[in-house]
This record gives C-alpha cells, structure tokens and sequence, in this order.
C-alpha cells in the first residue's frame, strides 16, 4: 500500500510539472520581441512617462536610455513624487541638455490613491503623445523599445502591450525571488487564450514596463481608475478588457533591463507590497501551492529519498522524470528571458522562498491590513 502511495504521489508530481511545461512550451514560441515599423513614415509621437520617488541612484541612467530611443518621436517626463534626494536636480540638469526632457512635480497625494498610481496619473495628464509609454525609474529602455512596443499596438490593435525586462540579479537573495515572474508569467499564462478572450481574468502585464493608447487611458480612467490598487501589471490590463479593449504581451528581455531590488531583505519587501493582489489570497494561495510544491519541489525531495532508499523504483523513475520535465521549464524559461543560469538550480528553493513571501502576506494581511512601500503605508485589498 506505501508503494502505491508514493507511486500516486510522484505521478500526481509529474502531471503537475507537465503543466507549465506544457504551457511554457507553447507561451515561448508566441512571445515575441516586437519591431518597429519600418514602413510607417511619421510614427506616432510616444509619451515615456517615468515616475520617480528617491531615485538620485537609478535616474540619470534610465533617463539616458530613455532619451537614445530611435525609431519614433519621443517626449520625456518625470514625475517627481516627493522626492527628498537629488532626483529632481539630477532631472533638471539632463532637461537643459535635451528639451524632449520635462520634470513634473507630482501634487501632493490624495486620500485612496497610491503614490505610483497617482503620479502616473499625472504624467498623463500632462503628455501628449499618441501612446503613453509608463517605465519605472529602475528600467533601462533599449533604443528600438519605444517604437517596437508602439508599432506592435498598431499591428495588432491592442490597447495595452507590456512586457517584462531582462532582470539584473546579481546577489543570492535576488536570485532566490525575482526569477518567479518569468516562470509564473511564462508557465502558467495561457497567451494563446488571452489573445484569443477579451475576459478580463485572462489580461496580465509587467508594470515595468506598460504601453496604453492615449485615448483609451483617458477613456477608461487609466490609473485614476484604479486608484487604489498597488499591482497596475494586474489592474490596468483588466480594465482596459472589461471596457472591451484589447490587451497583449510581448517578451520584453530586448527591450528593457531592470534591477528591481538590491538583496533579499529588500526584494522580500517588494515582492509583498502587492501580493494580497495576486496569489496571496484565501482562494488562490491554496491551489497555487498545491501546482507549485507537487510539480516544483516535490519532485526534487522525492528523488533525494530516492537515492537513500526511501522510494520503489517505479515510483523514483517517475519522480525523475518529474524533476527533469520541472528543470527543464525552469531553464527553457531561464535561457530564453535571458536570466544568470545559475538560478536554475535553485528553482526548487526560489518557489518556496516565493511561497513563504505569498503566505507571510496572507496571514500579515488577515492581522494588520496594510502594505508599506517607500515610506508611505497604505491599506490593503484596494481595486
């Protein structure tokens, strides 16, 4: 009876890995970089809009990508929310080398709003371009990325295109957490779907990097509309398809680098202001840390018993094949976004880390009710 046991259990570990494999597989071929549009001879004006709180350590560099963009016209401004460093200096200095450059001070903020929500909302108010093209002040935009992304909108009529940045992580901690956004985004997304539905479930973006056209953010309520929330990848994309606009992805490593965090302590911190959004919920974290433990960590404990013993040899081969088909995502994945390859063997360690920070959250929210975030506090399961 234990043999049959733990032969059930390392087949329901296998059929749990094939999962987003599967999807994986299908998702990489679909995800692709976009290009500009070589036959379009006045391409749209395109807003970068780049709200910045504390950043004197990440602007300049961001900014200068941002101002080598080729391919189509560009404006250039910066929200400055309150900073109390030199970020608004620095903003000022770059702006008298190139007018494309505007700094706006961001006003202060009002009861219900989130400081990114509210600042984007003010930078679009002031733009002018045909797409609003949101970027965090730690991304770093290729040249061809503004036109690719805009060119994409209009090929495919797509109100909302996003993509995630190829992902700086040069310390252990960072290693450990940020590798899930890929592998969730890439392994369990039905991209094809999503093109394919207008429901709003289905619509997913990377807040790091978020194109809209100008008139639907202004049709929709863009960020006014969400106000509240502190995860606009998950927000804004729904929005737009619940008022019956359409929403893409598009693999973003050519477009754009990002170091989100520095160290553990700090990615921990970032990972968790916007969980109770995503899986951090008492429907969802459940069912996500069933699929994640059986297909992503499982198999890896069932083969250790394994090699001691622990486990019949059907059993073993099929927690094997488990462990093969789970690494093997993890590197597609890995290799493709071009991520450090060192992170994938510590895929089974990055999905409990990524657990522990969505069921900390979990149990956090149920006691204190509140995120912080660069030193403001707000209340949590806001729209």
């Amino acid at each position: 009876m234990l043999d049959l046991a733990l032969l059930a259990l390392a087949l329901l570990s296998l059929a749990c890995a094939l999962l987003p494999a599967i999807l994986a597989a299908m998702n990489l071929t679909l995800l692709r970089t976009p290009e500009a549009d070589a036959e379009a001879a006045t391409p749209g004006l395109v807003s970068i809009l780049i709200p910045a709180r504390n950043e004197e350590a990440n602007i300049e560099p961001t900014l200068r990508a941002a101002l080598a963009s080729a391919g189509t016209a560009i404006e250039l401004l910066v929200g400055d929310d309150h900073s109390t460093d030199r970020t608004a200096e620095i903003v000022r200095g770059l702006a008298a080398e190139d007018p494309r450059l505007r700094l706006l001070a961001v006003p202060g903020l009002p009861e219900g709003w989130t400081g990114k929500n509210h600042a984007c909302a003010s930078l679009a108010d002031a733009a002018r371009g045909e797409h609003l093209l949101f970027v965090d002040a730690d991304v770093r935009l290729e040249p061809n990325a503004a036109a690719g992304l805009a060119a994409h909108a209009r090929r495919t009529g797509a109100a909302l295109v996003s993509g995630v940045p190829r992902q700086r992580m040069p310390t252990l901690g960072e290693r450990l957490t940020v590798p899930m956004i890929n592998f969730l985004l890439v392994g369990f997304l039905p991209v094809a779907m999503m093109r394919a539905s207008p429901r709003p479930a289905l619509g997913a973006a990377c807040g790091q990097l978020v194109l809209i056209r100008r008139a639907v953010y202004a049709e929709t309520g863009g960020h006014g509309a969400i106000r509240s929330s502190l995860h606009d990848g998950v927000h804004l994309p729904r929005l737009l398809r619940g008022a019956g606009h359409g929403t893409d992805l598009v693999a973003g490593q050519a477009l754009a680098t990002c170091r989100m965090y520095r160290g553990f302590r700090e990615a921990w911190a970032g990972f968790s202001k916007n969980a109770h959004e995503g899986m951090a919920t008492p429907r969802a974290l459940p069912v996500w840390t069933l699929l994640l433990v059986l297909g992503q960590v499982l198999p890896a404990a069932l083969v250790l018993a394994g090699l001691f013993g622990g486990l019949p040899g059907y059993a073993l081969a099929a927690a094997i094949a488990a462990l093969i088909v789970s690494l093997t995502t993890r590197a597609a994945i890995t290799l493709v976004v071009n991520e450090p390859v060192a992170t994938i063997p510590l895929h089974p360690l990055t999905v409990l880390t990524a657990l522990a920070i969505q069921w900390n959250v979990l149990l956090r929210h149920e006691r204190a009710g509140a995120a912080t975030w660069k030193g403001r506090s707000y209340p949590v399961g806001g729209a």
